[in-house]
């Protein structure tokens, strides 16, 4: 359906103050920008910032919010024959190949990260992402191959496949830091993906086989 002109200018305000509220944050650091000051830069009330953001966390992750389900979308897109373990592979191979900033490769993902390990509040509020990131995929498997509720192999597996986005993009951001160029943590980065399916046993890479191939 066509977006309405409400819900237009409710996304626009919502960008507006997500980048107003990113620029402080990066000039000056997570902790040292108040929501009031925020408020100022973007001319409007704090009231309205809170409105479209309950927590100043939410207005630096705010650019996160289609990350929550994304292994979960990788895994339901997978082809027949292909299972959930080798589609998450393929897609972040695929990312990583065109040296997306989908995994952090881009310039500037460095002072993102910068910001982010400068204030604890981000680090919890990251950490408790990649648990939802988690607990989604859990979901989606034991949806995708009718595991009962008290069967606990989705959430093995769930595990064992969170593990390598996680492992991947911590590579990615470590060396970002390092003040690497994105081309070549890009090249290193599907070395490493090799290396973890490398690791990875049959069974996992052969669950949640989509049926048809």
């Amino acid at each position: 359906m066509a977006e309405g002109l409400r819900e237009r200018k409710k996304r626009q305000t919502r960008q507006y103050l997500s980048d107003v509220a990113t620029g402080l944050f990066l000039e000056r650091g997570f902790d040292a920008v108040t929501i009031a000051e925020i408020a100022e830069a973007a001319e409007v009330s704090v009231n309205t910032v809170y409105n479209y953001f309950p927590a100043k966390e939410d207005l630096f992750f705010d650019r996160s919010k289609g990350v929550l389900d994304r292994l979960s979308r990788f895994v339901r897109g997978r082809a027949a024959g292909e299972s959930a373990a080798v589609a998450v592979l393929r897609e972040l191979r695929d990312e990583v190949e065109a040296v997306s900033p989908r995994v952090g490769l881009m310039e500037g993902y460095d002072r993102f990260m910068r910001v982010v390990h400068g204030a604890p509040t981000l680090k919890a509020r990251l950490w408790y992402l990649q648990q939802e990131i988690l607990d989604d995929l859990e979901a989606t498997l034991r949806e995708e191959t009718g595991a009962a509720a008290d069967d606990p192999l989705p959430g093995l597996m769930a595990g064992q496949i969170a593990w390598v986005h996680q492992s991947l993009t911590a590579a990615i951001a470590r060396e970002m830091l390092a003040g690497r160029k994105p081309a070549e943590v890009s090249r290193e980065a599907l070395v490493l993906l090799d290396d973890m399916e490398e690791l990875l046993s049959e069974r996992v890479l052969n669950y949640a086989v989509r049926a048809g191939g």
